[in-house]
């Protein structure tokens, strides 16, 4: 199993409307494209003393790295697109994979 995790963290002044949209539109969206078997929305909690806003971890299952190399050359550019455009200098993000052991 591979876990897809895209770490954000957001501005405090649209946490709330970006936490509602990650729910109700992007994370649906993508489970829609049909490559992950679950997701998982995580606040961090340990976070530096310098920072500021709201760091979130979205994990994303899947059952092989096939998968996920799929999904990311048929789906990933156009719904980062998407987050980016309504965000736009509003977040920072990275993405790690790990795999289940």
């Amino acid at each position: 199993m591979i876990i897809y995790n895209v770490t954000v963290n957001v501005d405090a002044e649209i946490h709330e409307d970006w936490i509602n949209w990650m729910k109700e539109t992007h994370i649906p969206d993508v489970m829609n494209t049909g490559y992950f078997l679950e997701n998982k929305i995580c606040k961090v909690l340990s976070t530096q003393e310098d920072e500021t806003g709201h760091t979130y971890a979205i994990q994303y299952t899947c059952k092989t790295m096939d998968d996920l190399d799929e999904y990311q050359e048929k789906h990933a550019t156009e719904l980062q697109e998407d987050h980016t455009e309504r965000y736009k200098g509003k977040f920072v993000a990275f993405r790690t994979l790990l795999e289940v052991i």
